[in-house]
């Protein structure tokens, strides 16, 4: 696929010795939602700064849609807007005059009907008059949104979008991402809700202490990496597995009333067959099964905890 985004051997050292990127390469793919993973201070931020122009790399290069953001920084600036975490806005204008500066600070010709669509899109149009330190906090976050598209970019960062958003809107906000990516934007997207990637990412990376470990498909990475669990709901409950049995991952549930079976699905073995086997053979008969895989969230724990 083609990259809009190509980043080669990315290194950011702060002059306090503090290295927060190490050997980062990564390509984006034009159209693609991509989400970023990491705990707090594993570099996501810094990343998301130095590709947008805000902070300087010490080592590598970027590419933006084949200009380099250092010099051709007008070119990358213009076809990447930002949705920052924090929600600093110019409080005391009104969310029509926020619009209109920043599409103008990109050099663009005014078009209210654009603005207008940007303004309904994220239901904000009714507050297009209101002064921006009269909005809830989740409206903020959605004026965030719409400043970042009023000059139409190819590429949209997504630091933390949704943090501190409730429920109902964090839906919206992804129903209009994906929206967004139809449209043929690529969106970037760091978030602490494991359940926000893998709703809408395409691919993920996973970044722990300022090096990127994990670059997939997210179901690929769910079919390498996610365990299948079977749980069988025993008829008489027992007080510890059979040591006949020890030789399988098993786990006995605490009131002894189910057994739990971990396989990996990919192997062409899984263990079930000799497993069912064995248990009538030890008279452990069992009244329901059923099977369960790990979460998005259980293998970007355990992603993590390996690097560390």
């Amino acid at each position: 696929m083609e990259s809009i985004i190509s980043i080669s051997d990315l290194g950011k050292t702060y002059a306090s010795g503090l290295t927060a990127l190490s050997d980062i390469n990564l390509d984006i793919h034009r159209g693609e939602i991509f989400a970023l993973l990491g705990p707090n201070g594993a570099g996501k931020t810094t990343l998301i700064s130095i590709i947008c122009g805000i902070v300087t790399p010490s080592a590598g290069t970027v590419s933006v849609d084949g200009h380099d953001i250092l010099t051709d920084y007008r070119a990358t600036r213009s076809k990447i807007g930002l949705v920052p975490q924090e929600l600093a806005t110019a409080t005391f204008e009104s969310v029509w005059a926020q619009m209109e500066f920043s599409r103008g600070l990109f050099g663009k010709p005014p078009n209210p009907s654009f603005l207008e669509q940007v303004l309904r899109d994220l239901s904000l149009w009714d507050k297009r008059d209101a002064k921006i330190m009269t909005l809830s906090g989740g409206m903020k976050r959605r004026v965030l949104i719409a400043k970042a598209l009023a000059h139409e970019p190819q590429i949209l960062f997504l630091d933390e979008p949704t943090a501190g958003v409730d429920v109902e809107l964090r839906h919206g906000m992804w129903e209009m991402v994906r929206a967004l990516r139809a449209s043929g934007v690529t969106i970037i997207l760091t978030t602490h809700y494991i359940e926000e990637a893998e709703e809408m990412a395409d691919r993920i990376g996973v970044i722990n202490e300022g090096k990127l470990g994990v670059v997939e498909d997210k179901n690929v990475l769910m079919n390498k990496l996610g365990k299948k669990q079977l749980t069988l709901t025993l008829q008489y409950p027992l007080e510890l597995i059979p040591t006949e049995l020890a030789g399988h991952p098993l786990e006995l549930a605490s009131d002894g009333h189910a057994l739990v079976y971990t396989f990996d699905a990919q192997q062409e073995h899984t263990g079930i067959a000799e497993l069912l086997r064995q248990l009538d053979q030890h008279g452990i008969g069992f009244k329901d099964l059923h099977s369960s895989e790990s979460s998005l969230e259980e293998i970007f724990v355990n992603l993590v905890s390996e690097k560390a």
